[in-house]
């Protein structure tokens, strides 16, 4: 493991991106792909970097699918 992959600002960026993998697993689960989603590169500058998901753009049908998905999911 090289210096730069145990650095705090490392280890934020390797969970944001599993939380994202996560993210984009569970939305395959029920047929959906947001084709942006990604981490925000702006989010990634800096010496103390705080990593956010952008879930990106989709078409308003998927948007509307996704709706509908979050809401089977509450009771």
């Amino acid at each position: 493991m090289g210096m730069a992959e145990r650095t705090p600002a490392a280890g934020r960026i390797r969970e944001a991106e599993q939380a994202r993998d996560e993210l984009r697993a569970a939305l395959k689960g029920v047929d959906i792909t947001l084709p942006s989603l990604a981490l925000d590169g702006v989010s990634l500058v800096g010496d103390f970097p705080r990593p956010l998901v952008d879930l990106g753009r989709c078409t308003p049908e998927l948007a509307r699918r996704l709706a509908e998905a979050v809401r089977k999911c509450v009771p």
